[in-house]
Formats: C-alpha cells, structure tokens, sequence
C-alpha cells in the first residue's frame, strides 16, 4: 500500500522506474483478469499494452486517491468490455484459452493442471458476459460484491444473483463434461 502511493507520485513526476515497478507488479494480475474476461491470451495481452499504453499517456493529469490496483483492473475491465461489444460474433478460440495455473509439480501435475484449466476455461466461456465477468472479478480479480456492484453499476443483490447463477451454470457445465 505505501509503494504504491510512493510509484503513484513518482509516476506522476515522470519517472520510468516507477512505471516500470508498476507493470512488473501488476502485468500477471492484470493479464489474467483479461484473460478469464476475453478467452484469448492474444487479444488480453493486446489489451494489457493498450491500458498501459494510456495510463503512460496520461502521467501529468494523473490524480488517484484510491487503489492503484483497483484503478488499473477497472481499466483492464472497461477496454475488455470494449473488445467484446466489438468482436461479438467472433468465435472463442478455445486452444489460446489459458488461465495459468500455479506451481505445479512435475510434468504430470502440470498436464493434469493444464486439462483442468482448459475445461474451467471452456466451461467460463460458455458464462454470459455479466455472469462471467462478476464470476472472473469475484475469484480471479478478488474484489468484492460491492467493488464489483459500483464497476457495473447495479445493486449488490444483482452482482450476488450473477455470481450464484454463473457458478451453478460452471457446476452444471463442468458436471456434464466430467460425467462424459
């Protein structure tokens, strides 16, 4: 928390170290939120540059009160969104799918691991945009109902009924897959 504060004033005096501090600390947070958001590693990582590509342009205006991870996975969040109004009906290329999976042991845990995360990646795919989006923020992006409620702009009993419903989907759908 005080690092942060320290990297968001040096950022706003200009200083490359502290973007770069910034991009090291959060790039892999950042990238797997697009990712579980946009089901394409490609397109996520296009968006990552793109935020920070703005977020570098606007260092003399740059006024943050708040939380600097915060503000930087709402950014992720809102050109995510953008990319899927865009690409509606483009097709979710499953094989670029990928949520990393952590320190696995071995090459036979890390395919065990690597099939399980394609299934969760299907089945979360599969999630309309809100349910999966409230679905991703909650467990991967770890914020709360009420963060999640005020980025989307709906009461927090939405948010509880969108994460309840895409979990009982993501059970229903991995049911399905594991029983076959």
């Amino acid at each position: 928390m005080i690092e942060d504060e320290l990297l968001k004033l040096r950022f706003k005096h200009g200083s490359r170290d502290a973007l770069r501090r910034i991009y090291e600390k959060y790039r892999d947070y950042l990238l797997t939120l697009a990712i579980a958001l946009l089901n394409d590693v490609n397109v996520a990582e296009d968006v990552l540059h793109d935020v920070f590509v703005t977020f570098v342009s606007s260092s003399e205006n740059f006024k943050l009160h708040g939380s600097l991870k915060g503000y930087l996975a709402t950014c992720v969040i809102n050109r995510a969104r953008d990319r899927v109004r865009l690409n509606r009906r483009q097709s979710v290329k499953l094989e670029d799918m990928a949520i990393p999976c952590l320190e696995p042991n071995g090459p036979d845990q890390l395919a065990l691991c690597n099939e399980e995360s394609k299934q969760l990646n299907h089945a979360i795919a599969q999630l309309p945009y809100e349910q999966r989006e409230t679905v991703t923020l909650h467990l991967i992006g770890q914020m709360k109902f009420k963060e999640i409620a005020q980025l989307q702009g709906v009461s927090v009993n939405t948010i509880k009924g969108r994460y309840r419903y895409g979990l009982n989907k993501l059970r229903s759908i991995l049911n399905g897959e594991m029983n076959k």
